[in-house]
């Protein structure tokens, strides 16, 4: 398999798929959870991450991060899935690869395409029918957008307020509350997510593939229904 894109453009939203080797079931324990999370929260105070939502699963992250420097999100991603597979493989005694070989990256324009996304990140779990609620799974971006923490918070909530242009933590509250709650009767798997260089508009996603440059080469610009997405070449990544 030919490895996953993680081309980034500052200043653009990025989602990003990070897969256990062999699809293992390696973070099924909450500790081990915990423990991506813990070093997220040090990415976030080492290299200043803006994070807008993020999801832990048993064998797969997600992430939707800002990338507002240089390397900041390449820093960021290799000091979390490093120390992740450390701290693992010590404790269980293991040798070998703890994740897939690269993660993968996906530009989301900063506008209903970005809910969406955020959407999608935080039904992972009901879509996999071992919750109902988001809010019974405790290591996803939805309780603390719903219930913000006092401390040791990993959400940079005034960067998302100002995306989603709402104006305050109340009316954020309220209003994901309600998108997440009249999305829960359609919970399908949205591919686009996780196997394209970009999703938004014709315009946006024309726009990455133009500063992407010869990075871009071999990648087509398709409609999805109501969007637009720069395709990975098909034999990229098949997650």
């Amino acid at each position: 398999m030919a490895r996953a894109n993680r081309h980034f453009i500052p200043g653009h939203a990025w989602h990003i798929t990070h897969r256990c080797h062999k699809r293992e079931f390696l973070l099924k324990f909450t500790q081990d959870r915990r423990c991506w999370l813990r070093w997220l929260f040090e990415a976030r105070k080492r290299y200043n991450l803006s994070i807008l939502n993020y999801c832990v699963t048993s064998n797969h992250i997600h992430l939707l991060v800002v990338d507002s420097g240089s390397n900041i999100i390449p820093q960021s991603m290799q000091l979390i899935a490093g120390r992740t597979a450390q701290e693992y493989n010590r404790r269980k005694k293991r040798l070998g690869a703890f994740w897939e070989d690269r993660y993968h990256a996906t530009a989301v324009q900063k506008n209903h395409h970005l809910v969406r996304c955020m959407i999608y990140i935080d039904l992972n779990m009901v879509r996999a029918g071992v919750v109902d609620h988001p809010s019974q799974w405790l290591h996803c971006g939805y309780n603390e957008i719903i219930n913000p923490p006092q401390r040791y918070h990993l959400i940079d909530r005034n960067t998302l307020m100002q995306i989603l242009n709402i104006p305050s933590e109340t009316a954020l509250i309220n209003t994901y509350k309600d998108w997440i709650d009249a999305s829960l009767i359609a919970t399908g798997r949205e591919s686009c997510w996780s196997r394209t260089v970009a999703v938004g508009s014709a315009e946006y996603v024309s726009q990455i593939k133009k500063e992407l440059g010869i990075k871009a080469q071999g990648r087509s610009v398709r409609k999805n229904n109501q969007m637009h997405e720069l395709r990975e070449p098909l034999h990229t990544y098949n997650p």
